[in-house]
């Protein structure tokens, strides 16, 4: 696809200009040009009053058997033996998916002796599991898996693949997507059937979370995506349930992988690990200064939970990015959501709202958040959160 110029036909009015939102038209000669900076977007099309600049379609012709590829895939990530809960998420979406397709549902377990995890994603839905096991597969490595999941895919030709858009999954599903010629939408917050052509309809945030994109995959296979953890809720297991288990013997050797892990170093403890856990305390702007993030952070540590934060705290430089919560940080689905000083911008809301119980705590009774929540407590977050961290402690002790 391809905006162009027909200079014969151009008359140098210069309208287009104000028109491109990425101010990718510039003129030279009296004559308008197309620069770089272009997107493709069309918006000058129909300013331009004597119809000189074209959208130009190209015919892309793709060379693949798409009625060879079948089934829908969810790569199941473990680690140290046990299976990640973005992999069992996803086996209940896919479970819907693979339903609507008419096809079966299959995870794909890679690692050191996993077997075990396969009655796991047996009761989550699937009907089938491709197992690859080695001692070389104990911990991630991108060339191994890479390799693996690139053969499973030219040896069983699945039309969807769903991965976690984990640190792990985030790796593998770009680079494997490149290995069999195939696009990748990443970190998806939704996904769907589209009705009219039966692909899978990808929804991500887009230009900085401003607008939500849908993306499809018409020409290429299989179609593929990764996922943020805690976008849709554990499927309920029913352990009755059996399938095949495919056992697949790589040829992977682990002279076939460049790095070798030589020691893991944690740098993030529990009260940043927002994706696995129950209970979640989120600060926002509202606390005032950086020094009064603290309360947010003895909160967290009274109830067990994990410490989260609103773009805002993240762009002054208040905490790490990776305490982000929303659609530019991590989508998150606790039992228990505290959102202390957070004035409920979409962008934050998006990230949070499929939490089990939402409090709100903020001084301005009119905020956003207070739509969404629970429970609100209206007051100067800097003064309610001792109060509550108090009382906590005080139910603690008594049990």
């Amino acid at each position: 696809m391809a905006v162009n110029v027909n200079k014969e036909e151009c008359i140098g009015c210069s309208a287009c200009i104000s028109t491109c939102p990425f101010g990718a038209i510039v003129m030279e000669d009296d004559k308008a040009t197309i620069a770089d900076a272009c997107t493709m977007c069309g918006a000058c099309v129909d300013t331009c009053p004597v119809q000189a600049i074209i959208k130009e379609v190209e015919q892309v012709t793709v060379a693949i058997n798409k009625d060879a590829y079948k089934d829908v895939w969810v790569f199941v990530e473990q680690v140290d033996g046990q299976a990640r809960n973005v992999g069992h998420e996803l086996l209940g979406e896919g479970r819907k998916l693979a339903d609507a397709m008419g096809q079966k549902l299959a995870g794909v377990l890679i690692g050191d002796r996993v077997e075990h995890l396969a009655t796991g994603v047996f009761a989550s839905g699937a009907d089938k599991v491709y197992l690859v096991e080695g001692a070389e597969f104990k911990s991630y490595s991108t060339d191994g898996y890479t390799a693996v999941f690139t053969d499973l895919i030219n040896e069983y030709k699945p039309a969807v693949i769903l991965m976690g858009a984990t640190n792990d999954g985030r790796d593998l599903g770009p680079r494997v997507a490149c290995r069999v010629g195939t696009g990748l939408t990443a970190d998806c917050t939704n996904l769907g059937l589209d009705e009219q052509t039966g692909l899978i309809a990808w929804t991500r945030p887009a230009f900085g979370g401003n607008i939500m994109a849908t993306i499809l995959c018409p020409d290429h296979r299989p179609q593929m995506g990764t996922v943020r953890p805690k976008v849709f809720k554990l499927p309920q297991q029913d352990f009755s349930r059996t399938g095949e288990l495919v056992r697949v013997a790589s040829s992977v050797s682990s002279q076939d992988i460049r790095t070798k892990l030589i020691e893991l170093v944690k740098v993030c403890t529990t009260s940043c690990n927002l994706e696995e856990a129950e209970i979640i305390v989120a600060g926002g702007r509202g606390l005032g200064k950086p020094e009064n993030f603290k309360l947010i952070e003895d909160l967290a540590a009274v109830l067990g939970g994990a410490v989260g934060a609103s773009r805002a705290v993240i762009d002054a430089g208040w905490k790490p990015h990776f305490h982000q919560v929303g659609q530019t940080g991590k989508t998150v689905g606790p039992k228990v959501y505290f959102a202390c000083g957070i004035s409920g911008a979409i962008q934050h809301v998006a990230g949070m709202s499929s939490s089990d119980i939402i409090i709100a705590i903020n001084k301005d009774a009119d905020a956003p958040i207070f739509k969404v929540a629970d429970f609100g407590i209206v007051g100067n977050v800097v003064d309610v959160l001792p109060a509550l961290i108090d009382e906590f402690r005080k139910v603690k002790q008594a049990c």
